[in-house]
């Protein structure tokens, strides 16, 4: 008779003739054994998943075509669609039977004697030191803080302030005069750094705060759209310690905000059936507060998955 047990994707065989034999009481973490059946039909879901939200994409890639809104996702975030399929178990989890599967051979991934796979986490967090524990603590100061929801999006208002050229080849709502009017009108707090980088010179000096990449932990905070989206970029930074799940879960609040980031800009996206919120008005201003509170509430949930997905693999580093 013969007993399994899979520790940090190590098999571990126990032999019992006859008699009781007592198995080393071992102080690393259980890792989660799939099934090869059930791993190949998460991968294959997340595989159709992943496929269905970069179709159009894709097709507009092939007829040369651009969406002022959407192409954010896979410009801006360079993943491109096959690595958006990929699917990643995420750390703390072993797949049986997959040594001679082709992810075998990726990067941060091992196999066992038994042909068990698993993600190499010890190594990846080694090698990555410095960018998983500015991922962690960024994300744990972001969501502990109080969301700020006074901004109105006046980020992109001010990327276009005082510009003759613009990012998109698309219409002004306000034209040049209205829109500069309505940035000089209102109070700008952007608390971004990747949003405040491309301010307009003669918007910078108008913001409240001077967001660097180093106080960005600082900072941060849920109320901010654009740090919602990068849930999904700290996601993609940590490869396949982050189950395949939950990176498309970020991916879909990126695309959720990144919606109400256009409707609310400076922008005329009408035509791509965005309408406007208007937030040079006292109801554009509520409908984007109100949007705005239910994407914190979003983000916060993904930052903790994201959060736990880190302390995961850091109990079953190996």
């Amino acid at each position: 008779m013969y007993g399994y047990f899979v520790i940090c994707g190590s098999v571990l065989r126990a032999r019992w003739r006859g008699y009781p034999r007592r198995v080393p009481t071992l102080s690393l973490p259980a890792v989660e054994l799939l099934s090869r059946a059930d791993w190949q039909a998460q991968e294959r879901a997340h595989a159709e998943r992943a496929d269905a939200r970069t179709a159009d994409w894709r097709a507009r890639v092939q007829r040369g075509e651009k969406h002022p809104v959407e192409d954010f996702l896979f410009t801006y975030y360079p993943v491109k669609p096959s690595h958006l399929r990929r699917w990643h178990p995420g750390a703390g989890v072993a797949l049986e039977a997959a040594g001679e599967e082709e992810r075998a051979d990726w990067r941060w991934y091992e196999t066992d004697a038994m042909g068990t796979v698993t993600v190499t986490t010890a190594a990846f967090l080694t090698a990555k030191s410095a960018s998983v524990d500015f991922i962690e603590k960024l994300l744990n100061r972001t969501a502990a803080r109080v969301g700020q929801f006074g901004c109105f999006g006046l980020h992109e208002w001010a990327m276009v302030y005082r510009q003759g050229e613009h990012r998109h080849d698309v219409p002004l709502r306000l034209g040049q005069s209205g829109t500069d009017e309505v940035v000089q009108s209102h109070r700008i707090a952007c608390s971004h750094f990747d949003a405040f980088r491309f301010f307009t010179p003669e918007a910078v000096p108008l913001n409240r705060l001077a967001p660097t990449r180093d106080n960005q932990p600082e900072l941060e905070q849920p109320g901010c759209l654009h740090a919602g989206m990068d849930v999904y970029k700290w996601a993609i930074k940590l490869g396949p310690l982050v189950p395949g799940e939950l990176l498309l879960d970020t991916f879909d609040l990126a695309r959720d905000i990144r919606w109400l980031d256009m409707r609310a800009s400076p922008y005329d996206v009408s035509a791509w059936g965005a309408e406007p919120v208007a937030i040079e008005t006292p109801e554009g201003k509520a409908e984007y507060v109100r949007q705005q509170r239910g994407f914190a509430e979003r983000s916060n949930a993904l930052r903790a998955r994201v959060v736990e997905a880190i302390r995961v693999a850091r109990a079953t580093a190996h």
